[in-house]
């Protein structure tokens, strides 16, 4: 559990305008929402309805910048199956649009027994690996990812999400006193950066409040201030 906290200073602009985009979309909704762990969210992320180009283009404007902005240094790019593989390759794109061509490669989830055979597609693994993702629920695409990457004679070296939710992960079951952020940060040792995190999107709603968005900023906060964690450096 964190306490109540100011949700209009210091506000992140490519954070804000990401959030802005993610309601414009549909992506971001408000409601009652059921999470894997079987908790009742006010919100819900679905990174799947970014669902055409110029929703795409504009999704990978914004995570290359974050990443530039984070300083993460890499030399590859790996899209985890399968929300994974096309956020990787419009992010590979994209860099490649602002002069920083970087190699791309992705896994299946079943190995292939002809052809090439193999579960990994692409760039050979090799170097520092930025491993590109929508949201890190339990950290099991990055725990999966790192394996791939480990076994291929590369380095795991950072996770780039689009939302941190900022919330208790879970064990068998059990609330634990860290999110999965926070455990593939300090437990497996990568970096991870985030496009917005909940923080932001408590800011968004503060900021909208008059827009009719009062009511969902309470109920997100009253979830924040049960399930949350902070995972800001």
């Amino acid at each position: 559990m964190v306490s109540d906290v100011s949700t209009t200073a210091g506000l992140d602009p490519l954070a804000q305008d990401f959030v802005q985009f993610a309601v414009d979309c549909g992506v971001l909704k408000f409601g009652e929402f059921k999470t894997k762990a079987g908790r009742l969210s006010p919100y819900f992320f679905n990174a799947g309805l970014f669902d055409d180009g110029a929703k795409l283009g504009r999704l990978a404007a914004f995570y290359a910048q974050r990443i530039t902005d984070s300083g993460i240094e890499f030399d590859m790019i790996f899209g985890p199956a399968y929300k994974g593989i096309p956020l990787g390759a419009t992010l590979a794109v994209e860099l490649a649009r602002r002069g920083r061509n970087l190699p791309f490669a992705y896994n299946r989830k079943e190995a292939k027994d002809h052809g090439e055979g193999g579960s990994l597609v692409g760039a050979p693994l090799k170097g520092r690996v930025l491993i590109v993702d929508d949201v890190m629920s339990a950290g099991t695409a990055a725990r999966e990812s790192i394996a791939l990457i480990e076994a291929a004679g590369a380095t795991p070296h950072a996770v780039v999400i689009a939302l941190d939710r900022q919330e208790m992960a879970t064990e068998g079951g059990q609330d634990v006193p860290y999110s999965a952020v926070q455990y593939v940060r300090e437990r497996l040792g990568l970096q991870v950066c985030a496009i917005a995190q909940l923080d932001d999107l408590l800011q968004y709603l503060d900021t909208h409040s008059g827009m009719g968005l009062a009511a969902e900023h309470q109920k997100v906060l009253a979830y924040r201030n049960r399930y949350g964690v902070s995972n800001r450096e």
